[in-house]
């Protein structure tokens, strides 16, 4: 067990099925690299291998923000994490390239959470589709972005409470 692991609250919210995927197999992370075309982090397929998706603890459902964003003054919500799978009337990593062009976002991006028109997602774009990617908050109505982290153990790791926030 890691030092992070001792002191970081629990990942996923062990009483919430909503968006659970089936279990990820190997297979599934090799189609929906292949799918994406980009490598995922190993930060987040060991969060998926754990549970395939679905909603994060209350203590770990927003990240602060450094300026304002149309959700709030100070965070962005993170309420859970699309897992990787076809399981009907959830949607998973799989529909990024869908809801990327439908709401208009950069590319290459995935999308770990979001309804619409706002979004927390992997940004490839800095360094590449098998890079590192960074984490963005997107809001396409207000066609705004904003960095979150520079990469996804960071932002998982400046995960908090939304009810830190006023």
């Amino acid at each position: 067990m890691s030092h992070s692991d001792d002191v970081q609250p629990a990942f996923w919210d062990a009483d919430g099925g909503y968006g659970v995927q089936q279990p990820l197999t190997d297979r599934a992370v090799r189609e929906a690299e292949h799918l994406l075309d980009v490598t995922l982090p190993a930060s987040l397929l060991d969060l998926l291998r754990a549970q395939n998706g679905g909603q994060v603890t209350a203590a770990r459902n927003a990240f602060r923000t450094d300026r304002p964003t149309s959700w709030s003054k100070d965070h962005v919500p993170f309420d859970h994490v699309m897992g990787i799978g076809h399981r009907e009337r959830t949607i998973s990593l799989l529909d990024s390239p869908y809801l990327v062009e439908e709401w208009g976002l950069p590319s290459p991006v995935v999308l770990l959470w979001g309804d619409g028109p706002c979004w927390v997602a992997l940004d490839y774009r800095a360094r590449g589709r098998h890079g590192e990617p960074s984490v963005a908050w997107f809001d396409a109505d207000a066609d705004v972005e904003l960095a979150l982290a520079p990469d996804f153990a960071s932002f998982v790791e400046g995960l908090t409470s939304a009810g830190d926030f006023d």
